[in-house]
Protein backbone atom coordinates (compact mmCIF):
# COMPACT_ATOMS: atom_id res chain seq x y z
CA UNK A 1 0.00 0.00 0.00
CA UNK A 2 1.76 3.81 -1.19
CA UNK A 3 1.28 6.76 0.59
CA UNK A 4 -1.50 7.61 -1.96
CA UNK A 5 -3.83 4.76 -1.42
CA UNK A 6 -3.26 4.94 2.47
CA UNK A 7 -4.77 8.09 2.61
CA UNK A 8 -7.40 7.55 -0.01
CA UNK A 9 -8.88 4.72 1.80
CA UNK A 10 -9.08 6.94 4.97
CA UNK A 11 -11.17 8.91 3.39
CA UNK A 12 -13.66 6.16 2.14
CA UNK A 13 -17.07 7.09 3.18
CA UNK A 14 -16.86 10.26 3.99
CA UNK A 15 -15.01 10.58 7.22
CA UNK A 16 -15.66 7.60 8.88
CA UNK A 17 -11.85 6.09 8.89
CA UNK A 18 -11.27 2.39 8.53
CA UNK A 19 -8.88 2.58 11.58
CA UNK A 20 -11.01 0.78 14.61
CA UNK A 21 -10.00 -3.02 14.92
CA UNK A 22 -11.56 -4.98 17.74
CA UNK A 23 -9.99 -6.67 20.52
CA UNK A 24 -7.62 -9.14 19.21
CA UNK A 25 -8.62 -9.16 16.03
CA UNK A 26 -5.98 -9.36 13.08
CA UNK A 27 -4.18 -6.07 11.98
CA UNK A 28 -6.25 -5.85 8.67
CA UNK A 29 -7.28 -2.10 8.53
CA UNK A 30 -5.49 0.05 6.42
CA UNK A 31 -3.92 1.41 9.77
CA UNK A 32 -2.37 -1.75 10.27
CA UNK A 33 -1.52 -2.35 6.78
CA UNK A 34 -0.03 1.09 6.93
CA UNK A 35 1.96 -0.15 9.56
CA UNK A 36 3.09 -3.61 8.83
CA UNK A 37 4.97 -2.19 4.99
CA UNK A 38 5.95 0.41 6.87
CA UNK A 39 7.98 -1.90 9.67
CA UNK A 40 8.40 -4.32 7.08
CA UNK A 41 10.82 -1.58 4.86
CA UNK A 42 12.81 -0.49 8.57
CA UNK A 43 13.93 -3.39 8.79
CA UNK A 44 15.27 -4.46 5.57
CA UNK A 45 18.87 -4.99 4.86
CA UNK A 46 19.66 -1.60 4.66
CA UNK A 47 17.81 -0.36 7.61
CA UNK A 48 19.36 0.23 11.38
CA UNK A 49 19.57 -2.67 12.95
CA UNK A 50 19.40 -3.20 17.36
CA UNK A 51 17.00 -0.19 17.64
CA UNK A 52 14.60 -0.64 20.45
CA UNK A 53 10.77 -1.39 19.61
CA UNK A 54 9.49 1.71 17.80
CA UNK A 55 12.31 3.69 17.19
CA UNK A 56 12.68 2.59 13.71
CA UNK A 57 9.66 4.39 12.69
CA UNK A 58 10.62 7.32 14.86
CA UNK A 59 11.79 9.72 12.36
CA UNK A 60 10.27 7.92 8.78
CA UNK A 61 8.31 11.14 7.95
CA UNK A 62 6.46 9.34 5.12
CA UNK A 63 4.66 7.09 7.70
CA UNK A 64 3.75 9.29 10.21
CA UNK A 65 2.29 11.92 7.19
CA UNK A 66 -0.32 8.90 7.38
CA UNK A 67 -1.05 8.59 10.30
CA UNK A 68 -1.58 12.62 10.39
CA UNK A 69 -3.94 12.65 7.56
CA UNK A 70 -6.04 10.56 9.81
CA UNK A 71 -6.87 13.87 12.05
CA UNK A 72 -8.42 16.98 11.19
CA UNK A 73 -6.43 20.12 12.13
CA UNK A 74 -7.04 23.68 12.36
CA UNK A 75 -4.90 25.71 9.78
CA UNK A 76 -4.69 28.56 11.47
CA UNK A 77 -1.75 28.00 14.23
CA UNK A 78 0.62 25.10 15.16
CA UNK A 79 -0.76 23.82 17.72
CA UNK A 80 2.05 22.59 20.09
CA UNK A 81 -0.22 22.49 23.68
CA UNK A 82 -1.27 18.77 22.91
CA UNK A 83 -0.99 18.40 26.93
CA UNK A 84 -3.87 19.70 27.93
CA UNK A 85 -6.41 18.13 25.34
CA UNK A 86 -5.43 15.52 22.88
CA UNK A 87 -7.52 16.18 19.83
CA UNK A 88 -9.30 12.68 18.76
CA UNK A 89 -8.60 11.05 15.26
CA UNK A 90 -11.56 11.33 13.18
CA UNK A 91 -12.02 7.09 13.72
CA UNK A 92 -12.39 8.10 17.36
CA UNK A 93 -14.39 11.27 16.94
CA UNK A 94 -16.80 9.60 14.49
CA UNK A 95 -17.49 6.69 16.80
CA UNK A 96 -17.71 8.85 19.83
CA UNK A 97 -20.97 10.80 17.32
CA UNK A 98 -22.52 7.44 16.59
CA UNK A 99 -22.24 6.37 20.46
CA UNK A 100 -24.04 9.38 20.95
CA UNK A 101 -26.49 8.64 18.48
CA UNK A 102 -27.03 5.09 19.81
CA UNK A 103 -27.70 5.88 23.68
CA UNK A 104 -30.14 8.48 22.64
CA UNK A 105 -32.19 6.12 20.36
CA UNK A 106 -32.11 3.82 23.14
CA UNK A 107 -32.58 6.74 25.98
CA UNK A 108 -33.86 5.01 29.11
CA UNK A 109 -33.78 1.03 28.01
CA UNK A 110 -29.98 1.66 27.28
CA UNK A 111 -29.58 3.08 30.72
CA UNK A 112 -31.17 0.73 33.02
CA UNK A 113 -30.13 -2.49 31.18
CA UNK A 114 -27.04 -2.69 29.63
CA UNK A 115 -25.51 0.79 30.78
CA UNK A 116 -23.57 -1.29 33.52
CA UNK A 117 -21.73 -3.87 31.92
CA UNK A 118 -20.88 -2.43 29.26
CA UNK A 119 -18.93 0.43 31.76
CA UNK A 120 -17.35 -2.65 32.98
CA UNK A 121 -16.06 -3.88 30.36
CA UNK A 122 -14.74 -0.87 29.02
CA UNK A 123 -13.05 -0.81 32.92
CA UNK A 124 -11.84 -4.20 32.51
CA UNK A 125 -9.70 -3.13 28.94
CA UNK A 126 -8.41 -0.30 30.81
CA UNK A 127 -7.22 -2.42 33.85
CA UNK A 128 -5.52 -5.02 30.91
CA UNK A 129 -3.95 -1.49 29.77
CA UNK A 130 -2.88 -0.85 33.45
CA UNK A 131 -1.38 -3.84 33.96
CA UNK A 132 -3.84 -4.03 37.63
CA UNK A 133 -6.90 -6.07 38.03
CA UNK A 134 -10.45 -5.15 37.13
CA UNK A 135 -10.93 -4.67 40.84
CA UNK A 136 -8.38 -2.01 41.42
CA UNK A 137 -9.65 0.45 38.68
CA UNK A 138 -12.67 2.52 38.19
CA UNK A 139 -13.85 5.25 35.17
CA UNK A 140 -13.83 8.53 36.75
CA UNK A 141 -14.59 12.40 34.75
CA UNK A 142 -10.73 13.19 34.78
CA UNK A 143 -7.63 13.18 37.22
CA UNK A 144 -8.36 15.68 39.44
CA UNK A 145 -11.85 13.90 40.72
CA UNK A 146 -9.76 10.55 41.12
CA UNK A 147 -7.17 11.87 43.47
CA UNK A 148 -8.57 14.53 44.98
CA UNK A 149 -11.45 11.82 46.10
CA UNK A 150 -8.26 9.52 47.95
CA UNK A 151 -7.22 13.34 49.54
CA UNK A 152 -10.62 13.84 50.91
CA UNK A 153 -11.71 10.69 51.77
CA UNK A 154 -8.51 9.13 53.37
CA UNK A 155 -9.14 9.09 57.00
CA UNK A 156 -6.96 11.90 58.16
CA UNK A 157 -6.48 12.86 62.09
CA UNK A 158 -5.71 16.12 63.35
CA UNK A 159 -1.88 16.58 62.96
CA UNK A 160 -1.81 13.76 60.61
CA UNK A 161 1.11 15.32 57.91
CA UNK A 162 0.82 15.07 54.03
CA UNK A 163 3.79 15.36 51.52
CA UNK A 164 3.24 17.32 48.01
CA UNK A 165 5.62 18.58 45.36
CA UNK A 166 5.31 22.67 44.34
CA UNK A 167 5.32 21.83 40.93
CA UNK A 168 2.38 19.34 41.31
CA UNK A 169 -0.66 20.26 39.34
CA UNK A 170 -2.59 22.92 41.18
CA UNK A 171 -6.10 21.12 41.91
CA UNK A 172 -4.84 18.72 44.14
CA UNK A 173 -2.43 21.28 46.10
CA UNK A 174 -5.77 22.89 46.53
CA UNK A 175 -7.11 19.81 47.58
CA UNK A 176 -4.56 19.08 50.40
CA UNK A 177 -5.09 23.01 51.54
CA UNK A 178 -8.65 21.87 52.31
CA UNK A 179 -7.98 18.97 54.55
CA UNK A 180 -5.30 21.29 55.63
CA UNK A 181 -7.94 23.80 57.27
CA UNK A 182 -10.91 20.94 57.72
CA UNK A 183 -9.09 18.33 59.39
CA UNK A 184 -6.01 20.14 60.49
CA UNK A 185 -3.73 17.98 58.30
CA UNK A 186 -0.05 19.48 57.77
CA UNK A 187 1.27 19.57 54.08
CA UNK A 188 4.62 19.33 54.47
CA UNK A 189 5.97 20.97 50.68
CA UNK A 190 9.11 20.07 48.67
CA UNK A 191 10.31 21.55 45.26
CA UNK A 192 11.68 19.42 42.76
CA UNK A 193 15.09 20.40 40.67
CA UNK A 194 14.38 20.33 36.85
CA UNK A 195 17.89 18.84 36.68
CA UNK A 196 18.47 16.58 38.88
CA UNK A 197 22.11 14.46 38.85
CA UNK A 198 20.10 11.23 39.51
CA UNK A 199 17.48 9.68 40.67
CA UNK A 200 19.33 9.30 44.32
CA UNK A 201 18.54 12.99 44.86
CA UNK A 202 14.76 13.12 44.21
CA UNK A 203 14.61 9.88 46.47
CA UNK A 204 16.33 12.11 49.22
CA UNK A 205 14.31 15.08 48.69
CA UNK A 206 11.06 13.15 49.14
CA UNK A 207 12.52 10.88 52.16
CA UNK A 208 13.84 14.08 54.30
CA UNK A 209 10.06 14.91 54.16
CA UNK A 210 9.26 12.14 56.12
CA UNK A 211 8.30 12.58 59.99
CA UNK A 212 6.62 10.24 62.07
CA UNK A 213 3.34 11.89 61.30
CA UNK A 214 3.42 11.34 57.49
CA UNK A 215 0.48 9.27 56.28
CA UNK A 216 0.51 9.85 52.02
CA UNK A 217 2.88 11.23 49.87
CA UNK A 218 2.13 12.47 46.53
CA UNK A 219 4.32 12.08 43.38
CA UNK A 220 3.53 13.07 39.75
CA UNK A 221 5.11 10.17 37.64
CA UNK A 222 5.51 13.08 34.93
CA UNK A 223 5.36 16.62 35.80
CA UNK A 224 2.78 18.41 34.23
CA UNK A 225 4.40 21.76 33.83
CA UNK A 226 8.34 20.62 32.83
CA UNK A 227 7.63 16.94 31.59
CA UNK A 228 9.64 15.46 33.99
CA UNK A 229 9.58 11.79 34.45
CA UNK A 230 10.09 10.80 38.11
CA UNK A 231 11.52 7.85 39.67
CA UNK A 232 8.25 6.82 41.30
CA UNK A 233 8.99 3.54 41.60
CA UNK A 234 12.18 4.00 44.03
CA UNK A 235 9.86 6.87 45.58
CA UNK A 236 7.34 4.54 46.39
CA UNK A 237 9.71 1.93 48.12
CA UNK A 238 11.22 4.46 49.96
CA UNK A 239 8.14 5.52 51.48
CA UNK A 240 6.59 2.61 52.09
CA UNK A 241 9.44 1.49 54.11
CA UNK A 242 8.38 4.62 56.51
CA UNK A 243 5.39 3.09 56.30
CA UNK A 244 3.65 6.04 54.42
CA UNK A 245 1.35 5.71 51.29
CA UNK A 246 2.04 6.73 48.09
CA UNK A 247 -0.52 8.43 45.26
CA UNK A 248 0.53 9.16 41.87
CA UNK A 249 -0.56 11.74 39.56
CA UNK A 250 -0.45 9.95 36.12
CA UNK A 251 -2.31 12.19 34.08
CA UNK A 252 0.49 13.07 31.65
CA UNK A 253 1.97 9.13 32.00
CA UNK A 254 -0.89 6.76 31.24
CA UNK A 255 -1.21 5.85 27.61
CA UNK A 256 1.91 8.35 27.38
CA UNK A 257 5.23 6.32 28.16
CA UNK A 258 4.52 2.36 29.09
CA UNK A 259 4.38 1.52 32.34
CA UNK A 260 2.07 -0.70 34.61
CA UNK A 261 0.42 0.79 37.78
CA UNK A 262 1.17 -2.05 40.24
CA UNK A 263 4.86 -1.66 38.92
CA UNK A 264 5.48 1.76 40.30
CA UNK A 265 4.32 0.20 43.73
CA UNK A 266 1.99 2.88 44.79
CA UNK A 267 -1.37 2.68 46.65
CA UNK A 268 -3.47 5.18 44.49
CA UNK A 269 -3.42 6.31 40.97
CA UNK A 270 -4.92 8.66 38.51
CA UNK A 271 -4.98 9.79 35.38
CA UNK A 272 -7.50 11.86 32.52
CA UNK A 273 -8.22 9.70 29.54
CA UNK A 274 -8.27 12.68 27.29
CA UNK A 275 -4.94 12.93 27.43
CA UNK A 276 -2.73 10.73 25.98
CA UNK A 277 -5.52 8.07 25.29
CA UNK A 278 -7.08 10.73 23.16
CA UNK A 279 -10.42 10.11 24.96
CA UNK A 280 -13.52 12.74 24.29
CA UNK A 281 -13.90 14.86 27.24
CA UNK A 282 -15.12 13.43 30.37
CA UNK A 283 -13.30 10.53 31.31
CA UNK A 284 -10.51 9.44 33.72
CA UNK A 285 -9.34 6.65 36.01
CA UNK A 286 -8.92 5.83 39.67
CA UNK A 287 -6.76 3.06 40.73
CA UNK A 288 -6.85 2.11 44.56
CA UNK A 289 -4.64 -1.29 45.48
CA UNK A 290 -7.05 -3.94 46.07
CA UNK A 291 -6.54 -4.00 50.18
CA UNK A 292 -7.14 -0.19 50.35
CA UNK A 293 -10.41 0.20 48.72
CA UNK A 294 -12.46 0.41 51.82
CA UNK A 295 -10.31 2.97 53.87
CA UNK A 296 -11.07 5.46 51.71
CA UNK A 297 -14.44 7.48 52.66
CA UNK A 298 -16.38 7.98 48.68
CA UNK A 299 -16.69 11.72 47.18
CA UNK A 300 -20.46 10.63 47.42
CA UNK A 301 -22.40 8.19 49.06
CA UNK A 302 -21.82 5.03 47.79
CA UNK A 303 -24.69 2.71 46.18
CA UNK A 304 -26.53 -0.16 48.37
CA UNK A 305 -24.31 -3.04 48.13
CA UNK A 306 -21.35 -1.78 46.28
CA UNK A 307 -18.15 -3.72 47.26
CA UNK A 308 -14.46 -2.69 47.09
CA UNK A 309 -13.36 0.17 44.87
CA UNK A 310 -17.10 0.03 43.43
CA UNK A 311 -17.81 1.95 46.46
CA UNK A 312 -15.63 4.86 45.12
CA UNK A 313 -17.91 5.18 42.01
CA UNK A 314 -21.34 6.47 42.45
CA UNK A 315 -21.31 9.39 41.11
CA UNK A 316 -24.94 9.32 39.40
CA UNK A 317 -26.43 9.51 36.18
CA UNK A 318 -22.98 10.57 32.97
CA UNK A 319 -22.71 10.74 29.56
CA UNK A 320 -22.38 6.75 29.14
CA UNK A 321 -20.81 7.21 25.39
CA UNK A 322 -18.11 8.59 26.11
CA UNK A 323 -16.94 5.69 27.98
CA UNK A 324 -18.61 3.73 24.75
CA UNK A 325 -15.47 5.77 23.15
CA UNK A 326 -13.12 4.87 25.23
CA UNK A 327 -13.36 1.34 23.41
CA UNK A 328 -12.34 2.91 20.10
CA UNK A 329 -9.72 5.41 21.53
CA UNK A 330 -8.01 1.94 23.05
CA UNK A 331 -8.34 0.13 19.78
CA UNK A 332 -6.49 2.97 18.24
CA UNK A 333 -3.61 2.72 20.65
CA UNK A 334 -3.28 -0.93 20.42
CA UNK A 335 -3.14 -0.57 16.73
CA UNK A 336 -0.81 2.20 16.75
CA UNK A 337 1.02 0.58 18.89
CA UNK A 338 2.19 2.25 22.69
CA UNK A 339 6.05 1.55 21.94
CA UNK A 340 5.90 3.34 18.63
CA UNK A 341 3.48 6.14 20.11
CA UNK A 342 6.34 6.81 22.69
CA UNK A 343 9.49 6.81 20.34
CA UNK A 344 7.75 9.11 17.95
CA UNK A 345 6.97 11.38 21.06
CA UNK A 346 10.17 11.12 22.77
CA UNK A 347 11.92 11.66 18.79
CA UNK A 348 9.80 15.02 18.24
CA UNK A 349 10.76 16.46 22.06
CA UNK A 350 14.11 15.60 21.28
CA UNK A 351 14.45 16.56 17.75
CA UNK A 352 14.10 20.47 18.92
CA UNK A 353 14.99 20.71 22.39
CA UNK A 354 18.62 19.38 20.97
CA UNK A 355 18.46 22.38 18.59
CA UNK A 356 17.69 24.86 21.25
CA UNK A 357 19.93 23.88 24.49
CA UNK A 358 23.03 25.24 23.14
CA UNK A 359 21.22 28.82 22.21
CA UNK A 360 22.38 32.14 24.09
CA UNK A 361 19.63 33.30 26.15
CA UNK A 362 17.35 30.17 26.04
CA UNK A 363 16.41 28.14 29.30
CA UNK A 364 15.14 24.44 29.16
CA UNK A 365 13.53 23.84 32.26
CA UNK A 366 13.29 19.73 31.40
CA UNK A 367 16.44 17.53 31.94
CA UNK A 368 18.02 16.68 28.76
CA UNK A 369 17.90 12.84 29.39
CA UNK A 370 15.98 10.70 27.69
CA UNK A 371 14.95 8.58 30.30
CA UNK A 372 13.87 11.30 32.19
CA UNK A 373 11.47 12.73 29.26
CA UNK A 374 8.92 11.87 26.35
CA UNK A 375 6.70 14.40 24.80
CA UNK A 376 6.68 17.24 26.77
CA UNK A 377 8.99 20.00 27.61
CA UNK A 378 9.46 23.42 28.85
CA UNK A 379 11.29 26.56 27.57
CA UNK A 380 11.56 29.98 28.71
CA UNK A 381 13.60 33.02 27.59
CA UNK A 382 15.47 35.44 29.36
CA UNK A 383 14.05 38.58 29.37
CA UNK A 384 10.88 37.03 28.37
CA UNK A 385 7.99 37.07 30.74
CA UNK A 386 6.34 33.47 29.89
CA UNK A 387 2.82 35.00 29.25
CA UNK A 388 4.70 37.40 26.88
CA UNK A 389 6.33 34.55 25.36
CA UNK A 390 3.47 32.40 24.48
CA UNK A 391 1.25 36.29 23.40
CA UNK A 392 4.28 36.80 21.04
CA UNK A 393 4.62 32.88 19.90
CA UNK A 394 0.65 32.96 18.82
CA UNK A 395 0.35 36.05 17.53
CA UNK A 396 3.97 36.88 15.39
CA UNK A 397 4.28 33.17 14.56
CA UNK A 398 1.17 31.42 14.69
CA UNK A 399 2.44 29.09 17.45
CA UNK A 400 -0.15 28.01 20.16
CA UNK A 401 1.03 27.20 23.88
CA UNK A 402 0.51 27.58 26.98
CA UNK A 403 2.85 29.95 29.52
CA UNK A 404 3.91 28.43 32.88
CA UNK A 405 4.93 31.24 35.05
CA UNK A 406 5.33 29.65 38.31
CA UNK A 407 8.63 31.48 40.10
CA UNK A 408 8.78 29.65 42.89
CA UNK A 409 8.61 26.59 41.78
CA UNK A 410 11.94 27.65 39.29
CA UNK A 411 9.81 27.03 36.81
CA UNK A 412 9.16 29.94 33.85
CA UNK A 413 8.67 29.69 30.51
CA UNK A 414 6.34 27.85 27.63
CA UNK A 415 4.99 24.54 27.87
CA UNK A 416 5.63 22.71 24.48
CA UNK A 417 3.69 19.28 23.88
CA UNK A 418 3.50 18.11 20.37
CA UNK A 419 1.82 14.93 19.31
CA UNK A 420 2.07 12.49 17.19
CA UNK A 421 0.73 14.78 14.29
CA UNK A 422 3.10 17.19 14.97
CA UNK A 423 5.81 17.53 11.56
CA UNK A 424 9.28 18.32 12.40
CA UNK A 425 9.13 21.17 9.74
CA UNK A 426 6.57 22.83 12.35
CA UNK A 427 8.91 22.16 15.36
CA UNK A 428 11.78 23.97 12.89
CA UNK A 429 9.34 26.94 12.74
CA UNK A 430 9.33 26.92 16.66
CA UNK A 431 12.77 26.67 16.56
CA UNK A 432 13.35 29.65 14.15
CA UNK A 433 10.87 31.56 16.36
CA UNK A 434 12.78 31.18 19.59
CA UNK A 435 15.83 32.07 18.06
CA UNK A 436 14.45 35.21 16.76
CA UNK A 437 13.19 36.52 19.71
CA UNK A 438 16.79 35.06 21.97
CA UNK A 439 19.11 37.03 19.72
CA UNK A 440 16.78 40.25 18.96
Amino acid sequence: MDKRTFIKGLAVAGSSLPFTLSAGSQPLSAMAEWIARHESRSSAADAPTGLPPGAALAADEDFWAGIRSGYRLKPDYINLENGYYNILPEQTLEAFIRHVREVNYEGAYYMRTVQYERKQAVAARLAMIAGCSPGELVITRNTTESLDMIIAGYPWASGDEAIIALQDYGAMLQMFRQVSHRHGVVCRTVSLPNHPAGDEELVTLYEKAITPRTRLLMVSHMVNVTGQILPVRKIADMAHAHGVEVMVDGAHSFAHIRHSIPGLGCDYYGASLHKWLSVPLGAGILYVRKELTNKIWPLLAEADGAEGIARLNHTGTLPVHTDLAINDAIDYYTTLGPERKEARLRYLQQYWTGQVRPMPNVILNTPAEPGRTCAIANVGIKGIMPGDLAARLLHQYKIYTVAIDMPDAGVQGCRITPNIFTLPSELDSFVAALKEMATA
